[in-house]
């Protein structure tokens, strides 16, 4: 059996340059990090980092795509009608606070944040993609409602309420106001209190 070839020299340098770049832009943030910087972190010429990312704003581009594609690494977890409504649910949204547990994750969407406001265009961009990656809980809402296990006839609003009830605690304060992650107890009681709120109105059983 043969061992996998070794990355290529060009692949290992694109590596370096997105590991320097991670912790350049978490620690001085979008605007006082330069390709100069992010250059002499990873080891390689200025040039090197052009021939890979022709800008900043493509690098940091290709950042926060890796953190939506990483946030899609677990499965989708479908609805089960032959289970009952609340595990699933809990299951779904402390999938979500592990997201956010990730402070990597919540540095960089800081330093996203910051980066876009100024720009309409790309603010709107940048929470487009973030909605995308929450569409798994939208289609078990509506999935559980037209089952008639939900009273709802607006999944996408439901999953609207409920994500801001999960964001309210483990996202937004971090992001604006720069609080901690949540501890693991604090996650869980958040998920919990979270699916109970939300049955407790939607759930029809």
């Amino acid at each position: 059996m043969t061992s996998p070839a070794p990355p290529r020299l060009t692949d290992r340098k694109r590596a370096a340059i997105l590991e320097a770049a991670v912790a350049e832009f978490r620690q001085a943030g979008y605007d006082a990090t330069s390709m100069d910087r992010i250059a002499a972190s990873a080891g390689v010429s200025k040039r090197t980092v052009y021939n890979h990312f022709p800008s900043k704003e493509a690098l940091f581009a290709q950042i926060l795509q890796q953190l939506w594609e990483r946030s899609r690494e677990s499965p989708e977890l479908a609805y089960r009608a032959d289970r009952p409504l609340r595990p699933q649910l809990l299951e779904l949204v402390r999938q979500k606070l592990q997201l956010l547990h990730d402070e990597a994750f919540i540095d960089l969407v800081r330093a996203a944040v910051v980066a876009v406001i100024p720009t309409p265009e790309r603010a709107q961009e940048m929470f487009k993609r973030v909605g995308d990656k929450e569409e798994g809980l939208t289609v078990w809402i509506r999935a559980a409602a037209a089952d008639g296990r939900l009273n709802t006839d607006d999944p996408v609003f439901a999953s609207g309420l409920l994500q801001g009830l999960v964001k309210g605690q483990a996202f937004w304060p971090q992001i604006a106001l720069g609080h901690a992650v949540l501890t693991p107890e604090q996650r869980d009681r958040l998920a919990q209190t979270a699916t109970d709120m939300f049955l407790a109105h939607f759930a029809s059983e």
